[in-house]
């Protein structure tokens, strides 16, 4: 595998992003196996899935966005969809809606870094902007349940933390792990 390229959130950089995942990539269903986000602390299987919605008038073309999970103590999967919409002038990232009673609610976030490993697992580091509701956050994704490797986890937070910019570093020292059963 080669080094792991990771970019700084477009808040941090006037730099154009070059942490844009094809569309042929990103579909399909992630396994969320670390995290900063407070809201996963106690959660368990936690996937995202997106589908390519058919592109509007104007031709921008959206994912469907769909959220499943567990508390750590239920067996119970709790849903939430949403649509995310491509941000103008900033490639690689989306602007997040809720579908339903969730409507009121939206979000920011961006492909910090993408690969796939020697067997072939397939990741991608995302970046949360702030809400009303959660403070910024990172996430890191695998195809594949299980996970990535300690070793390639510690690669993307050491990227991470290559940065240079304090928040990056902070929330790279703050990543927990995402259970999956």
């Amino acid at each position: 595998m080669s080094s792991i390229s990771i970019r700084p959130p477009k808040v941090y950089t006037s730099e154009e992003s070059n942490c844009i995942p094809p569309n042929d990539f990103i579909i399909g269903t992630w396994h969320v196996t670390h995290s900063t986000l407070p809201l996963w602390k106690d959660k368990r299987n936690v996937n995202i899935t997106y589908e390519l919605l058919p592109a509007d008038s104007a031709g921008v073309q959206k994912l469907d966005d769909l959220v499943q999970y567990q508390a750590v103590n239920s067996e119970k999967i709790k849903i939430v969809h949403g649509v995310d919409t491509p941000t103008p002038g900033n490639p690689g990232a989306w602007d997040w809606r809720g579908k339903g009673w969730l409507m009121i609610a939206s979000s920011h976030w961006e492909c910090l870094g993408f690969g796939h490993t020697d067997d072939e697992n397939r990741w991608i580091v995302t970046y949360f902007a702030k809400t009303i509701f959660t403070p910024a956050g990172i996430d890191i994704y695998s195809r594949n349940k299980e996970g990535l490797t300690q070793s390639i986890v510690d690669q993307i937070l050491s990227a991470l933390k290559g940065l240079g910019v304090k928040d990056m570093t902070d929330l790279a020292n703050s990543v927990f792990q995402v259970p999956q059963n």
